[in-house]
């Protein structure tokens, strides 16, 4: 199994595959004419930027310590992911229990109000994050992107172990 993985291959495809994932949720949105929350859109740069993370460690060196750092930020990265779909699954299906505001847009926050605040407002969820708009096998876009976080966890941390066969 070492071998499916070592070298910059297994890098490069986690990398396509962030981005992969990205470009499908911007091909559902623009089919369903949705628009995206601001954890939905959280969601999408934390794949971006998971996505950089591999393709960063593609180049890295297998047995140095910066390899080993930056697997753990690739698997930290992925957990904090997950952390932000179960906060957007939560407000889906607590919908009924808060209070539905729309809210202000994620641009609109990043612009009007100081950093601290406009990231509480982002994860404080809004109105649209507990709207259910698009399932795929009766699964939610939180709960997909949740199952896509906790794999891609366990990929990089394959692939740490992985480049550190040895021959």
């Amino acid at each position: 199994m070492c071998q499916w993985f070592k070298g910059r291959s297994g890098y490069i495809l986690g990398f396509l595959a962030c981005f992969g994932i990205v470009a499908l949720a911007l091909a559902i949105q623009v089919h369903y004419h949705l628009e995206p929350c601001p954890l939905c859109i959280s969601q999408r740069i934390i794949f971006m930027s998971l996505g950089l993370l591999f393709l960063i460690h593609a180049f890295i060196p297998a047995r140095s310590w910066l390899g080993s750092g930056l697997a753990l930020v690739e698997v930290l990265t992925a957990l904090g992911g997950a952390g932000v779909a179960i906060r957007h699954w939560w407000l889906q299906v607590h919908k009924d229990d808060i209070i539905a505001d729309c809210g202000v847009g994620f641009d609109y926050m990043f612009e009007t109000f100081p950093l601290k605040k406009a990231l509480t407002l982002v994860f404080r969820g809004t109105g649209d994050c507990a709207a259910i708009d698009w399932t795929f096998l009766g699964l939610t876009l939180p709960q997909l992107g949740l199952i896509s976080f906790l794999l891609f966890g366990l990929y990089a941390f394959f692939l740490w172990r992985a480049r550190r066969c040895t021959r």
